[in-house]
This record gives structure tokens, sequence and C-alpha cells, in this order.
């Protein structure tokens, strides 16, 4: 008796060497996959159309064959023997002990964690379109489909999101686009992308690189997009720049539009940068020749031309002269005629 009592006090100094402590540190649930997870595993063998895969479990993992007769020719090819791939787990053991495993299932879960993830982080995505409906464009995120209402299409595409639209979406088919994620819903199978906020964030970048690197004397490529009495507003890449009615040409000019229309592409010369107020100042007329710089070559003093009134003053007439720059020049009161006037 005392010895057994001494083991037993001693059990504790004792127990590694017992030869049923193995139970007490065995995992028992080591090796066994639980319902829902994705595990990597080797693809071993097609057997009875189904597909077998190991998954480092005690027991085989099978892809049955009613996933498998449904599945097309690459799906096909990317579970050849050999191949490594991911699948998910369904049921960890069935009642003749094996795991019941979905590539197709794998696949859709990886997807729908990637366009969570996509929404989480506000990731700006390229995706392609793969059709359209009355509301909008249908695209994929990997194997699930998503849709972008009419609404939440760029504003540059110059859709009504009251209408439908069908040439101008049926274009767009095969295009592809940048999104953003803006709604994910598992349960009700619902994806909603935006290609409207991702190209609001792409412009913002954009302006405030080109803001930040623009420099006063650059030649920039732009297009018109506003016109006003005083002057155009140029788009030079995500920024808007004024071109004044005074910098739009060397000719005299009333108003932008005899000059410009809206749509047009232009180079534009950068006159000045304020970044503090996040204002940018151009010029058309800088990129042409100066007329006052060669006007030597053309005219001297004492010659006569012809020339074409285009403003009274109190104290005398403006003229323009009949040349390609339409130079202008002051005919002063006391010049106009050899009487007073």
């Amino acid at each position: 008796m005392s010895n057994l009592a001494g083991n037993k006090e001693g059990s504790g100094a004792d127990l590694s060497s017992h030869p049923m402590s193995f139970l007490l540190s065995e995992d028992f649930g080591a090796g066994i996959p639980r319902a829902d997870d994705i595990v990597e595993g080797r693809v071993v063998e097609h057997r009875n159309n189904q597909i077998v895969i190991d998954i480092g479990a005690k027991s085989e993992g099978i892809i049955t064959g009613r996933e498998v007769e449904i599945m097309d020719g690459p799906t096909r090819q990317a579970l050849a023997v050999g191949n490594q791939v991911l699948v998910y787990v369904i049921d960890p053991e069935d009642r003749n002990g094996n795991i019941i495993l979905s590539y197709v299932k794998a696949v859709e879960e990886q997807d729908w964690r990637t366009a969570r993830k996509l929404f989480e982080t506000q990731e700006v995505h390229v995706t392609k379109v793969i059709g359209y409906n009355k509301g909008g464009l249908l695209i994929k995120i990997g194997q699930i489909r998503g849709f972008i209402p009419t609404s939440q299409l760029s504003p540059s595409r110059h859709l009504n999101p009251n209408e439908f639209n069908e040439e101008q979406l049926r274009k767009m088919a095969g295009e592809k686009i940048f999104t953003k994620v803006i709604e994910v819903d598992r349960e009700r199978n619902r994806l909603i992308l935006s290609e409207r906020a991702a190209t609001k964030e792409m412009r913002e970048a954009q302006r405030a690189h080109l803001m930040e690197n623009l420099k006063e004397g650059d030649v920039r490529d732009g297009r018109v997009v506003n016109l006003a009495d005083f002057g155009a507003f140029i788009d030079i890449g995500g920024i808007e720049g004024l071109v004044h009615l005074s910098e739009l040409s060397w000719k005299r000019i009333n108003k932008p539009a005899e000059r410009l229309q809206l749509g047009d592409k232009v180079k534009v010369y950068v006159l000045g940068v304020d970044r503090e107020r996040q204002r940018v100042a151009l010029s058309l007329k800088r990129l042409e020749t100066d007329p006052w710089s060669e006007i030597e070559q053309h005219y001297q003093v004492g010659q006569l031309v012809e020339a074409s009134i285009t403003k009274l003053t109190k104290y005398g007439a403006f003229a323009s002269l009949n040349d390609e720059y339409a130079l202008e020049g002051l005919i002063h009161i006391s010049e106009l005629a050899g009487a007073h006037v």
C-alpha cells in the first residue's frame, strides 16, 4: 500500500512515463478539418466520377460526382492529378468516414472574401463588364456576379440614370473599368460596385499629384470644359485652370466663344500655380509668336496702311490693322484730322 501511495503522490513527476500518458497529451482533433474551412490539398486520383484530394487528414477528402458532373473544361484541368488546390470542407466526416469537399464553393468563398476585403479597404479594383440590363452593368469578381447601377457610373459617360441607355450600355460590354465595392451582402447574394466613387478617388489623387508637380512654364494638353464671359476653363488632367480672356489670343477677342468651343482639345501654357488656393492660371497666346516682337519686320514709321476702327473713346479711336494678328493701335484725337475735333 505504501508503494502505491508513494506512486500516487509522485505521479506528477512520473506522468510522462505512464504507458497511457499519450492519451492525455494528444490532440484528438489534429488532422480533422472543420465544416466551412478552406484548406489546401493535392489531387491524388479521379475515381468513379469522384475526385480524391489529400488534405493531410486521417481520411481521404472527396469531391462528389454531383459537383464533378457540372464542372467546365478549365475547372477539370485545374483538378488534374498532382495539382495543388484549395477546397471547401462541406462535411468533416460522412457516414462512410470520408471528408466531403467542394472546389467550386472554395473558389466562391474566396471570391466573397475578396469582395469583403475590397469593401473594407475601399480599394479601387479593375473589373470587366460582362453584360448589362435596364438598371446598369453586370461584372464579375472571380466567379461571383456583381452589379453597377447606372447611377453609379462615371459622370463622364453622360448617362441619364432615369432612362434605359441600351446602346451606350451595350457598347461597354467587354470593357475593363475601375470600380469600388460599395455593398456586400452574402446572404442575399448581393454585390454592388461604383465606377463613380472609383473615378472620384482616382481624380482626387491625380489632382493632388498634378498640383504638387505643376510649375510655371509647363506646357500641358487640356480640354475645354466651361466658357464664361471672362475666360475659359481648361481641364489639364484633373485640374481645371483658367485662361483669362486677355490670354486667349494676341488678337482682340470679346468672348471666349470666338476662339473656343466646349470639348476642344488644346495645348496651354502654365502662367502660375497657387497651391494654397488650388488655382492655376493658363494661357493660349503664350504658345503663339508675340506679334510685337517682330512688328518692325512688317511696319515702319511713316508707312501708310489700311485699318478698321474697332472702338471710339473721348480721347481718340482704336483701329485694327488688317493683318493675321489684327494688331490694334490708338489714333489719338489730335491725329484724327487737321482741324480740331
